[in-house]
């Protein structure tokens, strides 16, 4: 009955559905594709560019907003964007750059549904947020159903470290969410700004580190030139569009509906890895399910 009551109020806040419907499948597929745009750029660069460039590109999009916004940045507030930008934005795109390298992307967006969970525990370890005894369950679920993915190989259970550097990921974003509402919230910002700000903080780490290494001979191959492009749309989508879509939708809806997305990504993630060839065993729709089970209960809670 509670459940009816609340999705009954949550519809009858959406002024446009079909719109906030449409935005929340298009993150889907936006989030959930950026696990094979990250493989398909690993063909010709390392990790460490594809990341920089997911991160640069971003920064650049944002960058003429930045500069007609300038006189509103708060500076006093600088690390904390700089924080909330590395955990949240720089350090995960090198940690799935890194998985993206020998893990399937259908298992990384499965593994990402994870980020509910380590919101709630590094909220209820490092914040004071109270964790309930259904919260509880969903997190060991969660848990078990991770470990079925990292444990999931072609030959019976086979341990892939790769699958770490996902649940790490997952793990920042769990601080990054806490931090975020506890130093962020309140400014007089847009999220688009916020948002911008943040990227600028890190964009120019991301550019130093791009272009310390072999970047531009490896650009000037022609065979580098589509996956340039997918590293570039995997930025400007699936790290500055998506945000800003994101942003919208709890504007139009509420948190709860925009969280849904969290069920979608792993499914667009796993359709993907099955177009470019990737085994999806029975093992792999047993932990994703479970995980998603948990998540439910985190939520619901």
């Amino acid at each position: 009955m509670e459940t009816k009551n609340t999705t009954q109020q949550t519809t009858s806040k959406l002024q446009n559905p079909t719109l906030a419907w449409s935005l929340l499948a298009l993150l889907a597929v936006i989030w959930g594709s950026s696990f094979i745009l990250v493989k398909k750029s690993l063909v010709i660069f390392d990790a460490s560019q594809v990341g920089s460039l997911r991160i640069a590109a971003a920064f650049l999009f944002f960058l003429p907003f930045v500069l007609i916004n300038l006189k509103k940045i708060p500076f006093q507030k600088a690390h904390i964007f700089l924080l909330v930008g590395c955990l949240g934005n720089l350090f995960p795109a090198y940690l799935f750059s890194l998985a993206g390298s020998k893990l399937d992307s259908g298992v990384s967006g499965a593994l990402n549904s994870t980020t509910p969970l380590f919101t709630l525990i590094v909220g209820g370890l490092f914040f004071g947020n109270k964790i309930t005894s259904k919260q509880t369950i969903g997190i060991v679920l969660g848990f078990i159903g991770a470990l079925l993915l990292i444990l999931a190989g072609a030959k019976g259970l086979n341990f892939n470290v790769y699958a770490l550097y996902v649940v790490a990921a997952t793990v920042f974003y769990g601080l990054n969410l806490n931090i975020t509402k506890k130093y962020l919230t309140g400014l007089d910002l847009t999220p688009f700004q916020i948002t911008s700000f943040i990227f600028t903080t890190i964009g120019p780490i991301a550019l130093i580190v791009l272009f310390s290494g072999n970047f531009v001979q490896k650009v000037q191959n022609p065979e580098a030139i589509q996956p340039l492009l997918y590293g570039i749309l995997l930025g400007v989508m699936g790290s500055a569009i998506a945000m800003v879509l994101f942003n919208r939708l709890i504007q139009m809806t509420s948190a709860v509906l925009a969280s849904s997305v969290t069920y979608l990504i792993p499914i667009v993630a796993i359709i993907w890895g099955i177009l470019d060839g990737e085994t999806i065993q029975i093992q792999h729709f047993l932990g994703m399910g479970i995980i998603l089970v948990g998540v439910y209960l985190v939520n619901k809670s």
